[in-house]
């Protein structure tokens, strides 16, 4: 690798550090011999991106921007036009030479490539397209590829795009209309939902296609996502989860990413440089978006005028429980699949394997703790078979005390700003 290509790869692949929507599952595309018997090079994974996917697997990609020139000027953006940085850009054949090259040597097993926009969205999102189109059709490669779409791109681009992409995202950025016009003027999210809506028009219509003719290709299998700054701005967690959960619905989005914003720059609308990034509620926001797609959830039950924002101390779930005590506590033998999911300190196979194991008898104390059940949490919403009788219910004050001493207790010399998501 010449000096100059190991230059621009430091600036770039530093500069997409930022993009957190790079995680993905879902695409299944196969290594398929081409004409000739030639066989093609890589088959795509169940995830990607130095992240754990389902069956705990660490993977990793190859995660650059293809420019980090830009003609917007947003506030929170390190590559804005008025930042003061090292610029840097690649061709189409050196973003195609480093992928082909780094995946030989089994340094990444797929690409996330983003952008900065120079001279306009169509130019910008063109040369990306050369850049998956070459990998594709003329070195046969078979990886996964996570592609940005380019906010205001035509329609023509973005739907050949996604023949060969894995998946595809667009950033919100903000979570509300009035802090993307503060800090980025130049966006909209009437913008974003445009975009988003061809793309998940397209991978309906494609399913439905294939449905008839079994040649039909794929149109982005493993679907879209998103990502919204937090902390920037004075929004609520509310604003963030009222957004997050429209945008699941409508676009069908495969997920949403938080990021933590980390100040940047000297600019008094946004947190000073210095100030420590909100991890906490980024894990927090992460746990919520997990109540709402797993477990069955409303956004309203979680966050709503009364408490806007999540409180940082104890996760969403057990605080949803401590505002409804008049729904607990539940008999684990008796109570259905959906209210057992409630129960903190009980997750989704812990719920099926209760289900499933009471049919042959009552389920006691110590068999729940052998299914994986956190029970020294979930002790204070459920009765099992062995439960002793108690005249007096503690009361949500004395439930929370109580988890948060062994929490502290158990916990404090190991606390680490990791993100975590079991509840």
């Amino acid at each position: 690798m010449s000096e100059r290509i190991r230059e621009k790869l430091q600036i770039l692949a530093d500069a997409a550090k930022y993009d957190v929507s790079c995680s993905s599952s879902g695409s299944n595309r196969k290594n398929t011999s081409k004409g000739g018997g030639q066989k093609g090079v890589g088959d795509t994974g169940s995830g990607i991106c130095h992240t754990y996917t389902e069956d705990g697997r660490c993977v990793s990609l190859l995660k650059i921007l293809f420019t980090n020139v830009c003609i917007f000027d947003c506030a929170y953006c390190v590559s804005r036009r008025s930042n003061d940085i090292k610029r840097a850009s690649f061709t189409v054949d050196e973003v195609v030479q480093l992928t082909m090259n780094f995946y030989r040597r089994n340094y990444i097993e797929g690409l996330f490539l983003s952008s900065g926009i120079f001279k306009n969205a169509d130019y910008t999102m063109e040369r990306m397209l050369q850049v998956v189109k070459k990998l594709r059709l003329e070195e046969h490669y078979n990886g996964y590829i996570h592609l940005k779409t380019i906010p205001g791109a035509s329609e023509a681009l973005i739907q050949e795009a996604g023949l060969y992409a894995d998946r595809m995202s667009i950033n919100l950025e903000m979570p509300t209309e009035a802090g993307l016009k503060l800090l980025a003027p130049e966006k909209s999210h009437a913008e974003v939902k445009h975009d988003l809506g061809i793309v998940h028009r397209n991978i309906v219509q494609f399913k439905q296609d294939r449905k008839l003719i079994r040649s039909t290709p794929k149109f982005v299998p493993a679907g879209q996502s998103t990502q919204m700054v937090v902390g920037a701005t004075a929004d609520t967690d509310k604003d963030v989860l009222l957004l997050a959960d429209q945008y699941y619905r409508n676009f069908q989005l495969r997920r949403v990413y938080y990021s933590g914003y980390i100040p940047i720059s000297h600019d008094q609308r946004m947190p000073a440089i210095g100030t420590l990034p909100p991890l906490i509620r980024e894990n927090r926001l992460y746990q919520t978006d997990w109540l709402l797609r797993f477990y069955g959830f409303g956004v309203q039950e979680i966050v709503n005028e009364q408490h806007p924002n999540l409180e940082l101390e104890i996760d969403p779930k057990l605080a949803w429980a401590l505002r409804n005590p008049h729904l607990f506590p539940i008999d684990i033998n008796r109570a259905d699949y959906p209210m057992i999911l409630r129960v903190p300190g009980i997750g989704v196979k812990s719920a099926r394997k209760i289900v499933q194991a009471r049919r042959f008898g009552k389920l006691h104390s110590d068999q729940l703790q052998r299914m994986g059940v956190a029970y020294n949490r979930a002790r204070h919403f459920i009765r099992c078979a062995d439960t002793p009788f108690s005249l007096r219910n503690p009361t949500p004050e004395q439930i929370r005390s109580s988890i948060l001493a062994v929490a502290n207790s158990k916990y404090a010399a190991t606390l680490s700003p990791q993100l975590q998501l079991g509840f």
